[in-house]
């Protein structure tokens, strides 16, 4: 027997040992087969190895057997175009607030480009199911931004925005924290709660955000107001200014949506990512008198109706299929469980916790 990275296994190795989920629950017991299923499975919770009783797995011509690659925070899921384009904008993001710290101008152009790359598997790209293949809780600024970039960019389309807003909302997505570059790093990585004052200085990043970005001639002042107002509420409760919805600019109110959901759903230092469905349950919520309703209900009705067919995992534990989903209760799918038939709609006391594929 021998351990194997998950990236790593063959169809057809037999595991040598019960898999357990990260909560002690037995997700495969020992002597399972691997298929694709399997694998999908393991990589859903991010189990980074398992033991097989056929010993290592051949490594592929190309895969990358260094300490990082096989000891790393997620090498679990499989590298695609949408991947490799996401995490090379990564990068780009992580050389631009590194660069606005030594005093630096804004990229835009390299920007722009790494962009419109990546935007070009926006196909292949799903709001409740995509995960980073490299994830680290330190980046996770780095990461809500460029999900939020994507989700914003979607997000645009759906609402009805016209075709030459769409780049420019994707934009607004990515560059909505950039004022954080002007906090102190030890606010920004806090493990914990913040007191009132370092609240306060963490507020001012949407100033800092907008001050940085209002030379930049290649961005709309949509863009711009996206940085300063995607803190904002449609009841006046939001910061810095505290205005209401008339005076909000739609890509802010699109960026806010997107920026809410990626913040509960990627894991942070202090708390771990919340269930997809569960975090569209708290978006509507929080559309009487937070969030646009309009762009809220568009949102949850696009990212929830293609998904017959993804397999959840349930508050009592158990793994099933969604197989249908009401447009009236869009996060509260009918999932088939082993040939029975939960309705979520009528059973309050059940919700999807995990989304596994």
């Amino acid at each position: 027997m021998g351990t194997v990275v998950v990236a790593q296994l063959k169809l057809g190795d037999k595991i040598g040992e019960d898999v357990l989920t990260p909560l002690g629950s037995v997700l495969f017991q020992k002597g399972k087969i691997i298929t694709p299923k399997e694998i999908e499975i393991l990589q859903a919770f991010l189990v980074p190895s398992v033991t097989v009783e056929n010993g290592f797995s051949e490594v592929k011509l190309g895969e990358d057997r260094s300490d990082e690659a096989t000891q790393g925070i997620n090498t679990v899921v499989p590298q695609s175009s949408l991947h490799r384009e996401y995490e090379a904008m990564i990068e780009v993001l992580r050389f631009i607030f590194n660069s606005y710290v030594t005093g630096q101008g804004l990229p835009i152009m390299d920007i722009r480009v790494q962009l419109e790359k990546l935007l070009k598997h926006i196909d292949s790209y799903r709001v409740l199911t995509f995960v980073p293949r490299l994830f680290q809780e330190k980046d996770y600024l780095l990461h809500n931004s460029v999900t939020s970039s994507l989700t914003s960019y979607l997000i645009s389309q759906w609402v009805g925005l016209p075709q030459k807003d769409w780049m420019q909302v994707a934009l607004a997505g990515l560059l909505k924290d950039i004022g954080n570059v002007r906090i102190d790093r030890t606010i920004l990585g806090k493990p914990n709660a913040l007191t009132s004052e370092e609240k306060e200085e963490m507020q001012r990043h949407t100033v800092h955000g907008y001050q940085l970005l209002k030379s930049v001639a290649a961005l709309t002042e949509g863009a711009k107001l996206a940085a300063l107002q995607h803190h904002e509420k449609v009841d006046g409760t939001g910061y810095p200014l505290g205005i209401d919805s008339t005076q909000i600019h739609p890509f802010a109110k699109i960026v806010s949506i997107a920026d809410i959901f990626h913040a509960m759903t990627l894991n942070k230092a202090y708390r771990k990512a919340t269930s997809p469905y569960l975090v569209l349950e708290q978006i509507q919520s929080d559309a009487f008198g937070k969030l646009d309703p309009t762009y809220v209900r568009i949102f949850v009705e696009k990212v929830t109706q293609f998904h017959n067919g993804t397999v959840v995992r349930l508050s009592d534990d158990r793994i099933g299929e969604i197989i249908f989903s009401d447009r009236s209760h869009p996060t509260r799918p009918w999932v088939s469980i082993g040939g029975v038939i939960e309705n979520l709609t009528l059973n309050r006391q059940l919700h999807i916790i995990e989304v596994i594929k």
